[in-house]
């Protein structure tokens, strides 16, 4: 596994501390026209995916990418995640991944 670049796992709070650095997110999509995606965070809050998803998207999708502002994340890699998913653990993950137990991730 390449560790020389790791992505942060963000929420759209989150975000703002990581702000042209890796982040990894999952979003619910609301909205796509094309090359971006308009979704809501794991932590309810709205967050702009740009690049290019895969067809079709799945509601809930995790990107991988560049924190460009503190609201939007120019996506490397989109994953389908399906259209269930539990978004209180994955942000709980989040919160442990940005706080105290920050060293137990990459």
């Amino acid at each position: 596994m390449d560790t020389s670049n790791p992505a942060a796992f963000v929420n759209a709070e989150f975000l703002k501390e990581h702000v042209g650095r890796r982040v990894r997110a999952v979003v619910q999509v609301m909205q796509s026209d094309g090359d971006t995606v308009i979704g809501k965070s794991t932590d309810e809050k709205q967050l702009v995916v740009k690049g290019y998803p895969p067809n079709p998207l799945s509601t809930f999708v995790e990107v991988i990418g560049i924190a460009d502002t503190t609201q939007s994340i120019q996506a490397e890699t989109w994953t389908n995640f399906g259209d269930t998913l539990d978004v209180t653990s994955y942000d709980k993950v989040c919160r442990l991944a940005n706080g105290d137990h920050k060293h137990l991730f990459i």
